[in-house]
């Protein structure tokens, strides 16, 4: 196996009883840091500030990383024209800032006859969001509701859904 000394210098290719012989001149321990390479490396190391480094990295690590969030929205069949934009506008946003849309269609009484009404609407829903998202899992009739789930896609950045972009006047 090749030894690393904790100071970083390679002591070469040696047997494990010279490396465990080593370690304890040094009255530190012997720790196996990549058992797939060819040979094995190992490095001599306290291992008590080893584990304490190896913690301290991976909770700087989990500092950096971002939770992907679930924002649901539900709509209705039946839902206005202005009620349905208002609704697309908050999963711009919320697409914008890097979450997971899911969206739930409810389907009551006469409604459940016809959920092919219900598809065609979550179709618009999706080719209203190309810009910012794109679907994940397509619209599925589940009992009485239709779901999907949109996620974040194609570099949109937040986009205020058309209310103050004024790129088209500027000329």
């Amino acid at each position: 196996m090749r030894v690393v000394d904790s100071d970083g210098k390679q002591l070469g290719v040696i047997s494990i009883s010279q490396a465990l012989a080593a370690a304890q001149q040094r009255g530190m321990d012997l720790v196996e840091v990549a058992p797939n390479a060819t040979p094995p490396v190992c490095r001599i190391v306290d291992f008590g500030k080893y584990k304490y480094e190896q913690e301290k990295r991976d909770r700087e690590a989990r500092k950096h990383q971002h939770a992907t969030k679930l924002k649901e929205i539900k709509i209705r069949l039946n839902i206005d024209p202005h009620d349905y934009e208002t609704k697309v506008n908050h999963m711009r946003g919320f697409l914008g800032d890097g979450m997971k849309v899911k969206v739930t269609m409810m389907l009551r009484g006469r409604e459940n006859a016809h959920p092919e009404f219900g598809n065609k609407m979550m179709l618009k829903i999706i080719e209203d969001l190309t810009d910012c998202g794109r679907p994940e899992v397509m619209p599925k009739l589940m009992g009485r509701s239709i779901t999907m789930m949109i996620s974040p896609g194609r570099g949109g950045k937040k986009s205020a859904g058309g209310q103050g972009d004024n790129d088209e006047s500027e000329e």
